[in-house]
């Protein structure tokens, strides 16, 4: 079993960034590939970011490429995701997840969730 805590959502300005964390407890965090999707309000779910277990390996929707970075530390059990240039567009909760397997698509499936953390910008 693996937890996964979001944190670092919050209101922000057109234009401005924000970093997202996700902290892993329970099994080992290395093991897993993790991914970051968000959820606006009335739409589906949305991929936004994968990230393999050693990090050496990203992947990004084309929505978010050049904007977004997602990184890892694996040492302390944690996934980033560094938003910069954040748009009004942009606003959702956003989920990271894991699983065992990175793939640079996104999966049917994956193995855990976190509760999500709110981002909203405004214009």
């Amino acid at each position: 079993q693996v937890q996964l805590v979001e944190s670092g959502g919050g209101l922000v300005q057109a234009g401005g960034s924000l970093r997202l964390s996700c902290a892993a407890s329970g099994r080992t965090f290395s093991s897993f590939a993790m991914n970051w999707f968000r959820q606006a309000p009335g739409k589906e779910r949305e991929f936004v970011a994968a990230i393999s277990r050693a990090g050496g390996s990203t992947y990004y929707a084309d929505s978010v490429k050049g904007r977004f970075t997602i990184s890892r530390d694996n040492a302390k059990n944690t996934v980033y995701l560094q938003m910069h240039s954040l748009k009004p567009e942009d606003t959702a909760v956003y989920y990271c997840a894991a699983d065992k397997y990175y793939a640079d698509y996104e999966k049917t499936s994956y193995d855990y969730w976190g509760q999500g953390t709110q981002v909203t910008v405004s214009s």
